[in-house]
Parts: structure tokens; C-alpha cells; sequence
């Protein structure tokens, strides 16, 4: 197929294009076929450059600075480690340091923020940086409850703002690619959906330390309960507890349950029914969030989709992705499955893939660069591929999740109200109380 290239300039363009580490592993006429979707970006004028700011700077947060650094300038980094705020003003040279988000966001100057904070602290920032008229990336999970994500998705009505939530396997062509197919009917009518998720962490019991020197320990708590400072709770582990995060049933479920529900045609939906359990202890004292665990959820159109924890001694997924991890997603339909992780996309019969779909054919949302698509998004003023509402959908099956898991039993929902059905127990999961002055009230 051609696409209007001499074949040196596809070369050179594969060769620097986002599809570039992918084009070996799908098949020749998808990768044709987003080529000719993929055009590199004319470079921006100096005075069209996009000022940018990154709240929340620890690893991930100053990766996704790097990433769109490509795009624009980073002026201004904050946190409340002077440790990750020193390190940050290292990367980005120039750039102005904050220590509380709110003076930040009241620079003018400032085009989009990214947000890489610990979860809990997701909401509140994207909220404010909305309200001050920026634009924002923010990383998943959007939110820490199914109640925030009800209220971001209102305010960036209101405010009109770019939201880009950072589930980054939607710009990735072989999670697109599967979804396409799944939603062509290229393996008939779907039936299951299995996804396989990395176990978590299962340690302690913790001691209590002192607060470390440069490390503001109230302000990161934010919204959650007062506790003594625990080294386990914060940085990286906080994942691992339930007042702060989900475990890896939102940490790696935002990702992988969120292209269930792209697949599936879901997004502004979910499942009306959710079981699941915990499967081994915790450890009194120590991490909180499930580190093991089965969940099931049933839709209205009867699929079936189950989210298992893997460990290294038992997996039953398939093929690992492109760096030995064990996690994935496999489509089950009534001619054929289809198995899809980073980097890696197979199934039962290889012509499922290679075969060509017609070019009348309904297709997701194409992005191949998630934080390109962010920028262009706000240049253009065109909804991201994952704007706010979508984003809290996909947190919210994960916070469903997370809920059944808690009160280990079967769960009614009702999608279309997100509420649960005959639960008063569970309906006071859909929120929590937040610790003042940490609420609404401060943005």
C-alpha cells in the first residue's frame, strides 16, 4: 500500500517516528496505515512556545517533564520535597521552584501544567490548574475516588480546559490496533475479557520516623487522614496503601482496564455488577492495599471481564510484554482471541491481525504520542484522547474494584447514576471525608 512517500523517506520518517520500537511487531498494513495518519509537527515559533509547569516532581513526574520539554519550556517545577524540588530544578534549568502549588498556578505566564503527584492529590491540583486557566496532563489514576472523578469531569466543562489524563497505552498502536479490531467484530462476538495485572507489595511491619528535614510531611498527607510519618507510606510505596492509592489494582488497572473499556465501547459507562476478593493477608503494620487479588466484572451486555494479580510462580496471561513483565489483556470472542500487552500483540490465528480491515471501518481515536497529542490538543483546542470524563470512568471501574475487594462481596452498580443498588455500605465508598484544610476549599 502506498501512502505517497518515496520509500528513503518512509525509512527516515519510521525511523524517528513514535511507531518506530512498535513497527516490528504489528502488522504491515497498520503500520502503513498510521504512517499515513503520523506527520511530524511543523517546529513552533519562538513566541509559540509553550510555557509549561510541572507539579509533583519525583520519577515520574520528571519523566513526563523530559517528554514535554520536546514540545515547549518548562519555567516552573513544585513539590513539598526539597529533595525532588532541587532534582527537578537540575533537569530544567531557568525554571522557578515552588513549594505550594497554589503560587505557582497564579503565574500568568503559564500555558500547562503536569501534575505527577502521589494520587490522592491528583484532583485537587487538576481542579485548581483548571480554575486558573491552564491546561493540565495529569497522571493516573485521575482520582482517588469515584466522587472527584465526578467533579473534575464538571469543571473542565465549565472552565473548557485541555485534560489529558496520562493512561499513555491509548497512543500506543498495538493496544489501538486490538481495539479496533475488537470493535469490528474481528473475533466475533465478545464474550470474556481477561486482564492480568502485577501483583503488589506485601511487607512490614513499618517503623515511625522522624519527618525527614526539606520535606513538607502535612502538605503531602493533604486530604487524608493524619498518621506519623512512616518512610513505606511515602514516594514510591504510597501506591501501596489504601489512603492514598488502590495498590496495583489502580495503578497498573488504570492502564489495562482502561482499554477494556476503549475495546469495549464503554467509556462513558461501566459494569453493573463487581466481585472480587483478596487473596492472601496483609501484613498488620504494614502495606495496606490488596497485594493479591480476583476481581469479575459483569456488563449489561452480558461480557464477562476478569482482573487478576500475577506472580512470578503463577501466570496464566500468555506472553509476557516487551520487557518480561507478566501483565496483559486478552480478548475472548466467538471465532478467536486476541492478546494484547506493551509492545506485543497476538492471537489464536495470525491472519486475525494481518488481515486488512476495510477502509470503511469504524476506528478509535488515533494518537501514536501521548503527550504530542496532549499539546496539540492545546494549540487546537480539540478534545485529548483521554479527557476527563473518560479518565474517570477508567478510574472508577479500578475504585470499583478496590471497593469490592474492601467489603469482600458482590457489588450492584448502576452505571448511568454511579451509584451502587440497594447499598448504603458501599455508597460511602463513592467518597471519603477530607481532611481540612486539604479539601475543595483551598482551590
Amino acid at each position: 500500500m502506498s501512502i505517497g512517500r518515496s520509500s528513503s523517506s518512509r525509512r527516515d520518517f519510521l525511523k524517528h517516528s513514535a511507531l518506530s520500537a512498535a513497527a516490528l511487531s504489528l502488522p504491515g498494513w497498520f503500520v502503513e496505515e498510521s504512517l499515513g495518519q503520523e506527520r511530524p509537527a511543523a517546529p513552533a515559533a519562538p513566541s509559540e512556545t509553550l510555557q509549561l509547569a510541572l507539579i509533583g516532581c519525583g520519577g515520574q513526574g520528571r519523566g513526563d517533564a523530559r517528554n514535554a520539554s520536546r514540545h515547549g519550556k518548562i519555567v516552573a517545577v513544585c513539590d513539598v520535597d526539597a529533595g525532588h524540588l532541587a532534582a527537578a530544578r537540575r533537569d530544567f534549568p531557568g525554571a522557578e521552584g515552588y513549594s505550594d502549588f497554589r503560587k505557582l498556578l497564579e503565574r500568568n505566564d503559564i500555558d500547562a501544567v503536569i501534575c505527577g503527584t502521589v494520587d490522592h492529590w491528583h484532583t485537587l491540583i487538576a481542579m485548581a490548574a483548571m480554575k486558573a486557566g491552564k491546561d493540565i496532563y495529569c497522571e493516573k489514576p485521575l482520582t482517588l475516588t469515584i466522587d472527584e472523578g465526578r467533579r473534575l469531569a464538571e469543571v473542565q466543562k465549565q472552565t473548557n480546559r485541555i485534560l489529558q489524563t496520562g493512561t499513555q497505552q491509548r497512543s500506543d498502536a498495538h493496544f489501538r490496533l486490538a481495539c479496533d479490531l475488537v470493535r469490528n467484530g474481528r473475533i466475533g462476538k465478545i464474550e470474556k475479557v481477561e486482564v492480568w495485572l502485577p501483583a503488589g507489595l506485601r511487607q512490614g511491619p513499618f517503623q515511625v520516623s522522624a519527618v525527614p528535614q526539606g520535606f513538607d510531611y502535612d502538605f503531602w498527607l493533604g486530604q487524608t487522614p493524619q498518621t506519623p510519618y512512616v518512610k513505606e507510606r511515602t514516594h514510591f510505596s504510597f501506591r501501596y496503601w489504601w489512603d492514598y492509592s488502590g495498590g496495583t489494582m489502580t495503578d497498573w488497572g488504570a492502564h489495562h482496564n482502561d482499554i477494556v473499556l476503549w475495546a469495549l465501547d464503554k467509556d462513558g459507562s461501566g459494569p453493573v455488577s463487581i466481585e472480587g476478593k483478596q487473596l492472601v493477608d496483609m501484613i498488620p503494620g504494614g502495606f495496606t492495599a490488596a497485594s493479591e487479588y480476583s476481581l469479575t466484572y459483569t456488563y449489561d451486555n452480558g461480557v464477562v471481564h476478569t482482573c487478576n494479580s500475577t506472580t512470578a510462580s503463577e501466570w496464566h496471561g500468555g506472553v509476557k510484554d516487551r520487557n518480561g513483565q507478566q501483565h496483559g489483556i486478552k480478548f475472548h470472542g466467538s471465532d478467536g482471541w486476541i492478546w494484547v500487552t506493551r509492545g506485543v500483540i497476538t492471537a489464536n490465528d495470525r491472519s486475525l491481525l494481518t488481515q486488512k480491515l476495510p477502509e470503511d471501518a469504524p476506528r478509535v481515536y488515533v494518537s501514536n504520542d501521548h503527550m504530542a497529542n496532549f499539546v496539540d490538543c492545546v494549540k487546537t483546542r480539540k478534545p485529548t484522547i483521554c479527557p476527563a470524563d473518560v479518565g474517570h470512568r477508567s478510574a472508577s471501574l479500578c475504585h470499583l474494584g478496590v471497593i469490592t475487594i474492601r467489603l469482600g462481596r458482590k457489588l450492584n452498580w448502576d452505571p448511568a447514576k454511579e451509584q451502587f443498588i440497594g447499598d448504603s455500605e458501599a455508597d460511602t465508598y463513592i467518597a471519603r471525608p477530607m481532611r481540612r484544610p486539604y479539601d475543595y476549599d483551598m482551590i
